[in-house]
């Protein structure tokens, strides 16, 4: 009918600052997944090139996310302290800084300082956790949705940069492709400074609250149940995701007979399939029982390898994998950030996500070092899938504990007394 607004266009009128740094997120976190995807990606050449052996490099993978589990809830209490703004700028320039200055390295402690620790301490600092935090705080409506579109840039750059980033190589080099996109990344942070400003932290302001210390905030989240089982399935999470898919895929394909471009299109094609995940997920958030749908995400994820186990030799399997594993990738990301919103409280929310990161990352670490064992050790990574099998059943039993409460809004400012 003439006159009648879209939704969309009326979601977009009511907090157009906070669209514009959703979109923003989107883009940021699009370069940040990417940087650190790389290590997949260039293990081959590294191998080739510097001499180096999987287990080292896979080693490397683990210490960059045992970072990202020390960084992410100082990163997330600094955030909910402070605002996002220079939580977002510090990491974007470490990041960048880290991917630029890695194209130098020639010696093995050269990786784990430029590569692995200061990539690190960006990658702990902005990640889906610290989006979904920065937010929740920006939007009372649509946060399900809105968090589910800026995190989902986690894997939306993944499916355009991946394939670009191994064309640059196979051009370039790697130590050419590594200086530019440092370079871009470092470009971001003045954006996200003049972007992100105290002013946005609209969602934050009510009356009659009190800042209140991190021992208090802390024994808040401890004594809540919900928490835990949260914390327990994305330690699980992480290493099915971030640690054995994000470090180990382009390599298993490639060990399984495809050359290097199929194998980071199909990475490529994952993080697609993974941002309509996100975005989906986001949106049922908003209208379903969320234990159920959190769960249900890691039941499918678990049925997904048992596709992977069988790409040898054909490539429509390894991207029906690649598809719908990405379903059910980092969609749990925005489900996780929404029952955190109403059973913890957004204003705890930056440390509560930050926590559960630090958890999730710690899974991966295992992961991705389980990864590179086993395949030196047995040249296969079969067990791997299995256990990754096992454990997604698990984070979906752990899920499926939690009782919703979507009706209850009392946790959304709580605060510890």
């Amino acid at each position: 009918m003439l006159g009648k607004t879209s939704p969309l266009v009326t979601a977009y009128r009511s907090n157009p600052r906070g669209w514009a740094i959703v979109t923003f997120m989107f883009v940021a976190l699009g370069f940040v997944f990417s940087a650190r995807s790389a290590l997949g990606l260039i293990m081959p050449a590294w191998e080739e090139d510097l001499g180096w052996d999987r287990t080292f490099l896979s080693s490397g993978g683990s210490i960059i996310l045992i970072f990202m589990t020390l960084i992410s809830p100082l990163a997330g209490n600094l955030l909910d302290r402070i605002g996002p703004r220079p939580v977002v700028v510090g990491a974007l320039l470490c990041v960048g800084v880290s991917i630029a200055s890695t194209s130098l390295m020639t010696q093995p402690w050269q990786f784990i300082l430029l590569f692995c620790v200061i990539g690190g301490l960006g990658y702990g600092s902005l990640a889906a956790p610290q989006a979904s935090a920065t937010i929740a705080q920006l939007f009372d409506e649509h946060r399900g949705l809105a968090t589910g579109i800026a995190t989902s840039g986690a894997s939306g750059g993944l499916l355009l940069m991946m394939p670009l980033l191994a064309i640059l190589v196979e051009w370039a080099g790697w130590r050419t492709a590594f200086v530019g996109f440092g370079i871009f990344v470092m470009a971001l942070a003045p954006v996200a400074w003049f972007l992100i400003t105290p002013a946005s932290r609209t969602a934050l302001k009510v009356s009659g609250t009190t800042e209140v210390g991190l021992a208090s905030r802390l024994g808040l989240i401890a004594r809540n149940p919900t928490f835990w089982l949260l914390f327990f399935g994305f330690v699980l999470c992480g290493f099915t995701t971030s640690g054995v898919i994000e470090v180990h895929l382009i390599p298993y394909a490639m060990s399984c007979g495809y050359p290097r471009f199929e194998s980071a299109a199909a990475l490529g094609l994952l993080s697609g399939a993974n941002m309509c995940g996100m975005i989906i997920a986001g949106y049922l958030a908003d209208k379903v029982n969320r234990p159920l749908l959190l769960g249900a995400i890691y039941f499918f994820r678990a049925l997904s390898f048992l596709i992977l186990m069988r790409i040898t030799g054909n490539p429509e399997l390894l991207f029906l994998f690649a598809i719908i594993f990405g379903i059910f990738d980092y969609s749990a990301m925005p489900v996780l950030a929404s029952l955190v919103s109403t059973h913890i409280g957004v204003r705890v929310m930056g440390l509560t996500l930050g926590l559960l990161f630090g958890g999730h990352s710690a899974g991966a670490a295992a992961g991705a070092f389980m990864g590179g064992y086993f395949f030196d050790n047995f040249q296969s990574y079969e067990w791997v899938w299995i256990v990754s099998i096992g454990l997604a059943f698990l984070a979906a039993a752990f899920s499926w504990l939690i009782r919703e409460n979507s009706d209850d809004k009392s946790a959304a400012h709580q605060v510890a007394a």
